[in-house]
């Protein structure tokens, strides 16, 4: 089991869904989260048709919880091809209502850990000259949020870098995509306290196509992936749309 795709939040929704889309590709797999007995489940389903899958159970927001990771995937001699950085969260409310550790966790979860694993193992893609990076954002990277402050500017970063790196590393062989979903039918709504928005009313889809438009995406190399006409559409109305209109606008779908 040398080489392995590295799938964070892989306990549930999206992150378990690249699970079960790259074991059917014949890839062995490395599955980090919390959720132990989520995982051990998956692991189970995926190992039972021929794949090696290892699984560890960590909190990314922790300090020191990347390099625990790494020490561990190093130690076990396996070799990281892809990584898909599937872990974060959001959270609807006030800025100002919201506590110090909820805007901490999210900030630690959606920026830091993303941009430390991907410095963990792009060197030996460079020097392997292959491998691919997937960071998973969203159509809130595209606008701000008002009642999603942090989350929508994390977001907003994790689109940002992955375009710059995307140009870094063409040049040396590997891959970096952001996928940019909207809406969609995880369990992301319910831990942002958002299944009552007007947002995941009306506009939610379905987990698959997501999927496979992202690893599409990060097979062809294309530095932004948005699934789903609408998405694109909302993504591009941005660019021709007054800033004070994409905010007001962006309020009201967290309503």
């Amino acid at each position: 089991m040398p080489d392995v795709a590295l799938i964070t939040g892989a306990s549930s929704g999206l992150g378990a869904l690249f699970a079960q889309r790259l074991a059917a590709r014949g890839a062995d797999l490395v599955l980090v989260a919390r959720r132990l007995d989520r995982m051990e489940s998956l692991a189970n389903r995926l190992r039972a048709t021929g794949r090696q899958v290892e699984i560890i159970s960590l909190d990314l927001a922790v300090d020191g919880a990347v390099d625990q990771l790494m020490s561990v995937i190093r130690a076990k001699g396996l070799t990281v091809e892809r990584l898909i950085n599937n872990a974060g969260y959001g959270l609807r409310g006030e800025f100002a209502q919201m506590s110090e550790g909820d805007i901490a966790g999210m900030i630690a979860l959606n920026i830091a850990t993303v941009t430390r694993l991907a410095r963990a193992v792009l060197p030996e893609m460079i020097a392997r000259r292959s491998g691919g990076v997937l960071n998973i954002a969203s159509t809130a990277a595209f606008q701000p949020g008002p009642n999603m402050a942090v989350y929508y500017a994390t977001k907003a970063f994790v689109l940002s870098w992955s375009e710059a790196l995307h140009e870094e590393v063409k040049p040396d062989g590997v891959r970096v995509s952001c996928l940019c979903p909207g809406a969609t039918m995880t369990e992301f709504a319910a831990r942002a306290q958002m299944t009552d928005s007007a947002l995941f009313r009306l506009m939610q889809t379905r987990p698959e196509p997501v999927v496979d438009a992202g690893l599409a995406g990060l097979e062809a190399n294309r530095a932004v992936v948005i699934p789903g006409l609408l998405n694109k559409l909302m993504a591009f109305s941005v660019r021709l749309s007054p800033r004070f209109m994409t905010r007001r606008i962006a309020q009201r779908m967290q309503s």
